[in-house]
């Protein structure tokens, strides 16, 4: 039977697609810029037929309709990344959250841990040999979609063709719902002062040859507008957004001294706009490859002068990183981090680094505190930090004691909290009994 024979065969609508959810099935869904919310609307169009259905997945876009009140009988989400649209109901005890890195996702999909019984998914349309590529978002979908029981594809006409291991043959598919829609995107707004001055201190850790991974917002997108008079970057990262465009059009970022897949751009997903989806589709710069790939600290260890641009909550006096909790409740996850982070510190030259700003909620809060908050847990240990960056300057940590480590971070703390940092500081031994000067 050709493939086209097989498209044509399982092609349904959405409401029919989701009849193959069935109650207590475990249900994986696509995340990030490829979220397939007319198979997700569908689905939860379903809920007085369905009971127990868990939802699994990383961060996603939309409306996450599945953590409602009233449909906790139908459906329970477990995220493993949580974001806006879910992190209410993890907060409210109607859907749950597991900490787990990035990297070891799919390892409980194929070892059995966590078997799948449905993946929903959104592709681009098939090629001349009937091949769907997962567009924006391989991540750890691919994997899930090879382990589910059975595979639902919203397939759209305007997802990208993305390059790598991102392919599915109609062979590989239960169901497929054809649509035609722009992909969600994610915009972010332009890096304000602070986030400008902690990007010049990032930019200045970087070396030209240097291999780069960074996240989405104003502070990697404040990094990248000052790397226009490097030379031969690289990237090795989870994900990347449009602030690359500009340095790969340059030649900035070209990968020439890359150790692992040399002159591409190795990822597992990208979260930005419409422009970004138009410059990776059928794009052979980028190789999309699956995260347990991507984030395993081995392989990124074997680049040279790897640096690693991470985000914090907060960051205590010892350098523990809180990075998926305010306190004890759960805010985001652990996502690549400590991958990175630990794959950069293996790395010849590498560099981690731990970038934030040094206040929160209008300057009335520090970042930097005596003590994590009662319940907030440690995503970076201390033993893993090396470079903590704020506005205020970077500070060194790797294979300092408690007593530099504190010194070296009241000094880029904000001023207004250096004398109030360092009096616990002082009592519990760890700076002499003073206090920094407030300026």
């Amino acid at each position: 039977m050709s493939w086209s024979t097989q498209y044509r065969e399982k092609l349904l609508t959405a409401a029919e697609a989701v009849g193959l959810i069935r109650s207590h099935d475990r249900v994986w869904i696509q995340p990030g810029c490829s979220t397939p919310e007319p198979l997700i609307d569908a689905m939860v169009e379903r809920a007085g037929e369905l009971e127990a259905v868990e939802v699994v997945h990383m961060l996603t876009f939309g409306k996450a309709a599945y953590t409602r009140p009233g449909l906790e009988r139908s459906f329970r989400h477990n995220g493993m990344f949580l974001g806006g649209n879910v992190r209410g109901a993890v907060g409210q005890g109607r859907a749950d959250y597991i900490p787990i890195f990035l990297s070891e996702i799919e390892r409980l999909f194929t070892s059995g841990e966590m078997p799948l019984d449905v993946a929903i998914i959104q592709t681009s349309a098939p090629d001349s040999h009937g091949y769907l590529s997962l567009g924006t978002s391989i991540d750890c979908t691919l994997t899930a979609a090879r382990c589910a029981k059975r595979v639902i594809a919203e397939v759209n006409n305007q997802m990208p063709r993305t390059c790598g291991d991102t392919f599915l043959h109609i062979s590989e598919i239960s169901a497929v719902v054809e649509t035609s829609r722009p992909p969600l995107e994610m915009r972010t707004d332009p890096p304000d002062d602070v986030q400008r001055r902690i990007a010049n201190h990032v930019a200045g850790l970087i070396d030209d040859g240097s291999v780069l991974q960074m996240g989405i917002g104003g502070i990697p997108d404040g990094v990248l507008a000052l790397l226009g008079n490097h030379k031969d970057l690289g990237i090795h990262s989870e994900m990347v957004s449009d602030g690359v465009i500009e340095l790969i059009q340059k030649g900035v970022i070209n990968g020439r001294r890359k150790k692992i897949h040399p002159g591409k751009a190795l990822l597992g997903f990208v979260l930005g706009s419409r422009r970004l989806f138009d410059f990776i589709n059928d794009n052979p710069f980028f190789e999309f490859q699956r995260t347990e790939y991507v984030n395993d600290p081995f392989l990124i260890a074997q680049n040279d002068r790897m640096v690693a641009i991470n985000s914090a909550l907060e960051v205590d006096l010892t350098g523990q990183v809180c990075s998926d909790s305010i306190g004890p409740q759960p805010y985001s996850g652990f996502g690549g981090q400590v991958d990175f982070v630990r794959g950069a510190a293996r790395s010849r030259g590498g560099k981690p680094v731990i970038a934030l700003p040094a206040t929160a909620c209008g300057g009335k809060v520090s970042r930097i505190v005596p003590f994590l908050k009662q319940g907030a847990g440690v995503v970076t240990s201390r033993a893993d930090v090396h470079y903590v960056v704020t506005e205020f300057g970077a500070a060194y940590l790797h294979g300092k004691n408690l007593r530099q480590r504190a010194e070296a971070l009241i000094a880029i703390a904000h001023p207004d909290f250096r004398e109030q940092l360092s009096e616990p500081a002082a009592q519990q031994g760890w700076i002499e009994d003073r206090v920094f000067a407030a300026h």
